[in-house]
């Protein structure tokens, strides 16, 4: 992708949560959506630029850019969870967790937790917005 273009279908995340990192890894959305551009947000680039411009906060949640919409966090995860298909024990228990937008608001903001713990223990900061 050139970083000047915002690719069709995107996922930002913080490269530097050893979680955030390995879920957007795992995800089975190529098979269901097409291509999808994974972009670590401490690289900036047009697409995270974008996200700040429209005042999503990168801590509060990860982004889901799919079919002109923006997903931000619980229901980014819901959406992911929702497209991802069920191939693989990490996307059937993603399914059955986070596919109910109950569920995932529920569970997110101790997800959100679990990563702001974790970069603090492992001496990394949070993302500049």
């Amino acid at each position: 992708m050139n970083r000047n273009t915002e690719p069709a279908a995107y996922v930002i995340y913080d490269g530097e949560c050893p979680f955030c990192s390995t879920y957007v890894k795992f995800m089975r959305l190529r098979e269901s959506v097409g291509a999808v551009e994974l972009i670590d947000a401490r690289q900036g680039g047009a697409a995270v630029q974008a996200a700040q411009r429209l005042g999503y906060d990168l801590n509060e949640g990860m982004i889901f850019h799919y079919g002109g919409r923006y997903y931000h966090g619980a229901d980014a995860l819901q959406m992911l969870s929702m497209l991802s298909g069920n191939k693989g024990w990490l996307n059937r228990l993603n399914a059955t967790l986070f596919r109910s937008p109950a569920r995932a608001s529920l569970f997110y903001p101790f997800m959100r937790a679990g990563r702001n713990a974790t970069l603090q223990l492992l001496g990394r900061s949070k993302l500049d917005t």
